[in-house]
């Protein structure tokens, strides 16, 4: 009987040891990938705020050729404000959508700085100017670069926290799925610049 009574208690002390190593594993791991995602989504938000550091610069070199075009200029000041003021969280699509629309707004007044441009055979030929829209035409990669990083880091926390029976846990300790950076409505149409 004594026997008996020891391999049981071996068996549950099995039981017991296995179950808080698998929970103890799938926790770290959530955390883990979480965080990876976490440090990606500020790669992105590193490239969104050396974006909005060009952009002055940019905007004084193009008023300093072009100053009749002051509604194109605030237009550009104004959408770069709206983007500062707006902050990604991962967990709100709602906000996520907000973001990705003020980047957007920003983005589009950016393009029409840049098709003024055109216009402006001084500008094109400044230095300052073909310097700035090179940095500028690279971080806008870079963005696109980190976004796609992100949707990844993103995606394999998601699949990890969804797949059975993990999912039960990341339930009981809060580990909800993160968004994701969609492109904004209308993306597929190339846009219409007229001179």
């Amino acid at each position: 009987m004594k026997r008996k009574g020891w391999i049981i208690l071996a068996v549950a002390a099995v039981l017991v040891i296995g179950t808080y190593s698998w929970l103890k594993s799938s926790y770290n791991d959530m955390v883990l990938r979480r965080e990876a995602a976490t440090a990606q989504l500020g790669n992105v938000e590193n490239q969104y705020q050396r974006r909005m550091d060009l952009i002055p610069n940019l905007v004084n070199t193009v008023r300093g050729y072009a100053s009749h075009e002051q509604n194109t200029l605030s237009e550009v000041v104004e959408a770069r404000a709206q983007a500062t003021q707006t902050r990604i969280d991962v967990n709100d699509a709602a906000a996520m959508a907000r973001f990705a629309q003020a980047q957007g707004e920003l983005s589009s007044a950016l393009s029409r700085l840049m098709a003024i441009s055109e216009s402006y055979p001084d500008l094109k030929a400044s230095q300052n100017f073909r310097d700035l829209q090179t940095q500028l035409e690279g971080t806008e990669n870079r963005i696109a670069v980190e976004r796609r990083k992100y949707n990844e880091a993103a995606q394999l926390f998601n699949t990890y926290v969804k797949m059975f029976p993990r999912n039960l846990l990341a339930g009981m300790f809060g580990f909800a799925s993160l968004n994701y950076f969609e492109a904004q409505q209308g993306a597929e149409k190339a846009p219409e610049v007229q001179f």
